[in-house]
C-alpha cells in the first residue's frame, strides 16, 4: 500500500522471471531522473502539468460550484448528455459505469461518435425527457462533438423553450474559443479546462467532475483519492510508489519483445474505466513508431473467446490485472437436490464473488504458465476514494513511464491527420490546398480492389 494510506497497491511477483526485482531496482536513477523532470517541469510537455496537483485545479469553491450545479440540473431534469470525444467523456464515463447506482440520474454521451443511427436513437429517446446539455470542448469546434450540439441544442429549444440556456453547462477554455464565445453570447453557465490539463488528463477538473456529481457520485471522495495518491507519488522510491514500478515494468517488459499490454478486469463495472486507460496510454506514448500497444479483455467473459489466444499464442504480451479486494454483494449458490451441474460442493458455502476471485488467481497463474508475464493493482472496494487514486496512479505512471520511453506524453500529433483528411474531402474552408491532393489520393485506391458476393 502507498504512503499514507493511499488504496491502491500493485504486486509484481508474476513478472518473474522476465522481470526480476533487481532488474527492476537497477531502474532507480533512471526513475528518479525522470520524476524529477515531471514534477520539475523540465521535461517535454511541460505546458501541460496542471494535472500533477489535483487540488490545485480543483480548488474547493470550484467543487461546491460544481455540486450545487450538479443538484439544481438533477431537480429540473432527468437525463444529462454529455457532448465530448476522447479525454471530454471517457474519464466521467469511467467513474459513472463504475460508481453509479442504479436507479439514479441517467447520464448519456453524444459526439464521441458520427454515426447515423446512435445520433438518430439518441434524438428519439430525448424527446420526452427533461434532459440538460454538458458541452466539454476547449475549441468548440472539434467536428464530432460540435455536430451533436447542434443537433441537442436545437431540440432543447425546441422542447424547453427560453428555459434551454439554463439547461446548458459549457466546460471550455477560460478565456477563448468558439464555444467559449458562444457560452458568453448565450449566457450559458460555465465551467473552466485549465489551460494547463490536456484532455486525456482532465478528470479531476470540470470536465469529469460535473457529469460524475450529476450522477450522483461523491465528486468529493474522488479527489480526495487523487490527492492522497498525489501527496502518495511525490517520493521517487519504487520501493515505496506502486505507480513508478508500473511505469518501470512496462518499459522493461517492452525493451525485452512484450509489445502488447491488455488492462484485465474481472468485474463489468470496469470496462469504461479501460476505455480511458486505453486512450491515455495510447495518444500518449504511440508516436515515433514506438509505445506499447494497449489492448483490454474482460473476464471470465473473454477467457472464453480471447482465452486461447493469451494462453498459447503469440508471446509478444503482458498482462496488467485491476481486482477489488472486497465490498461485493454476497450472492450464495444454492444447493440442488440432482446436482446435475456438479455444483453442491459449493452451495451455501460459496458466494458468486468466491468463485470470480478464485477465476482471476487462477487465470494469473494459468497465463504466467503460458509465458504470460502481469501486474495486479488491488483496490479494497470500487469506491470513489480509492477509484480516484487509481486513476491518478494510472495518470503518473503514465507520465513517467512516456518521458522513460523517450517520448512527450503529454501531446498527440499523429491525431490530426484524419481531421485533416476529413475536412478536405468535405471541402471545409481553409482546406482547399489539401482537397485536391487528398481527393486524388482516395480516388486512387477506392474500388479498385474489390471482392463481392
Amino acid at each position: 500500500m502507498m504512503a499514507g494510506q493511499v488504496p491502491v497497491s500493485l504486486e509484481y511477483s508474476y513478472l518473474l522471471p522476465d522481470v526480476e526485482p533487481e532488474e527492476l531496482a537497477s531502474w532507480q536513477p533512471a526513475v528518479t531522473l525522470m520524476h524529477e523532470r515531471l514534477e520539475g517541469g523540465t521535461g517535454p510537455g511541460s505546458a501541460f502539468l496542471g494535472w500533477l496537483d489535483p487540488a490545485a485545479i480543483m480548488p474547493a469553491e470550484q467543487l461546491a460550484a460544481i455540486q450545487a450545479t450538479a443538484a439544481r440540473l438533477r431537480e429540473a431534469t432527468e437525463v444529462m448528455v454529455v457532448v465530448g470525444i476522447g479525454g471530454s467523456y471517457l474519464g466521467a464515463r469511467a467513474v459513472i459505469e463504475a460508481l453509479a447506482a442504479p436507479g439514479g440520474p441517467t447520464v448519456l454521451y453524444a459526439g464521441q461518435t458520427l454515426s447515423a443511427e446512435y445520433t438518430d436513437w439518441l434524438l428519439t429517446y430525448l424527446k420526452d425527457k427533461r434532459f440538460c446539455i454538458n458541452v466539454v470542448s476547449k475549441s468548440g469546434t472539434t467536428t464530432e462533438p460540435a455536430v451533436a450540439f447542434r443537433l441537442l441544442r436545437d431540440l432543447l429549444r425546441r422542447q424547453a423553450g427560453a428555459e434551454a440556456n439554463e439547461r446548458i453547462i459549457a466546460t471550455t477554455d477560460p478565456d477563448r474559443g468558439a464555444l467559449r464565445g458562444v457560452a458568453t453570447k448565450e449566457g450559458y453557465q460555465t465551467f473552466p479546462i485549465p489551460a494547463n490539463v490536456g484532455g486525456r488528463y482532465s478528470v479531476f477538473t470540470a470536465v469529469g467532475l460535473l457529469p460524475i456529481a450529476y450522477a450522483g457520485v461523491d465528486a468529493a471522495a474522488l479527489l480526495d483519492g487523487a490527492t492522497a495518491c498525489a501527496a502518495a507519488c511525490r517520493t521517487p522510491d519504487l520501493a515505496k510508489n506502486p505507480a513508478y514500478v508500473y511505469a518501470a515494468a512496462r518499459n522493461l517488459l517492452y525493451r525485452k519483445g512484450k509489445s502488447i499490454e491488455l488492462l484485465a478486469t474481472f468485474e463489468p463495472r470496469l470496462h469504461y474505466l479501460a476505455e480511458w486507460w486505453k486512450q491515455l496510454y495510447g495518444e500518449s506514448e504511440g508516436k515515433r513508431q514506438m509505445g506499447i500497444f494497449p489492448a483490454s479483455v474482460e473476464f471470465t467473459t473473454d477467457l472464453h473467446s480471447m482465452g486461447q489466444w493469451i494462453q498459447e499464442g503469440r508471446r509478444d504480451i503482458f498482462e496488467t490485472f485491476v481486482t477489488i479486494a472486497g465490498g461485493q454483494p454476497a450472492v450464495m449458490i444454492p444447493g440442488d437436490p440432482d446436482d446435475a451441474d456438479g455444483l453442491n460442493f459449493l452451495a451455501g458455502k460459496k458466494s458468486v464473488d468466491d468463485v470470480n476471485r478464485r477465476a482471476c488467481a487462477g487465470t494469473i497463474l494459468a497465463h504466467r504458465q503460458g509465458g504470460v508475464p502481469s501486474m495486479t493493482i488491488t483496490l479494497p472496494a470500487l469506491a470513489p476514494r480509492p477509484l480516484g487514486a487509481l486513476l491518478y496512479c494510472f495518470e503518473k505512471a503514465c507520465g513517467v513511464s512516456g518521458y522513460l520511453l523517450g517520448v512527450n506524453p503529454f501531446d498527440q500529433p499523429g491525431v490530426e491527420q484524419y481531421k485533416t483528411n476529413m475536412f478536405a474531402l468535405m471541402h471545409k474552408p481553409g482546406f482547399e490546398t489539401e482537397s485536391a491532393a487528398v481527393l486524388a489520393a482516395v480516388q486512387e485506391r477506392q474500388g479498385k480492389h474489390v471482392v463481392t458476393f
